[in-house]
């Protein structure tokens, strides 16, 4: 079974992620922000990841907290999902238009965290959400799930637009990356034999 389960409790935030990388897509977010509940909604819907996040996060503050700290959990269960690997494709990629956004993703689970982050969200407020948590999300993920991950806004003006087709760019990639090769299920997709 390729999946995972794990709570984060801290002073700030109390989190738990539950992630099975070969559902069907179902999720069911309650993070209490409500834009972000609805960018990981594309995420496992994109991804075709069954995912359940529950966040109790200190929001009389901001949503930063919370936002980053679910970032960290989600990562932490797809590296633990993924276990040693076997078998994945490993890398995936995705250019992704939305109206008058596109937006490129190209990532590699190597176990090595990287984040290129070439976006310019062109507001600072979505409705009441922050942008700038938009890239403090993929930090985390990209930390803690040991994401080499690129991100580059081709175009778009819409800053709605530009974060939701980053969220499905990223989806749609982790679905590519974390396929099983049937043409290498036994093997782990590296010639160091580890990832």
């Amino acid at each position: 079974m390729r999946s995972a389960t794990i709570t984060r409790k801290t002073a700030e935030t109390d989190i738990s992620v539950t992630l099975d990388l070969d559902g069907t897509g179902r999720y069911d977010m309650q993070t209490g922000v409500g834009f972000f509940d609805h960018m990981l909604d594309q995420l496992a819907r994109h991804a075709l990841f069954d995912l359940t996040v529950r966040a109790d996060g200190d929001l009389h503050i901001d949503d930063h907290h919370t936002v980053e700290d679910t970032g960290i959990a989600i990562g932490q269960a797809l590296a633990r999902a993924l276990g040693d690997k076997r078998g994945i494709r490993r890398y995936g990629e995705c250019t992704l238009p939305m109206d008058d956004a596109q937006v490129r993703c190209a990532l590699d689970l190597s176990g090595r965290p990287f984040l290129v982050w070439n976006i310019a969200l062109p507001t600072q407020k979505i409705g009441t959400f922050d942008t700038e948590l938009v890239r403090e999300f993929f930090q985390a993920l990209s930390t803690h799930g040991g994401i080499t991950l690129h991100l580059d806004l081709v175009h778009g003006v819409n800053s709605h637009h530009i974060a939701e087709a980053i969220f499905k760019a990223v989806a749609r990639a982790l679905r590519i990356a974390c396929e099983v090769d049937p043409r290498k299920a036994d093997a782990v997709p590296s010639t160091k034999g580890t990832l």
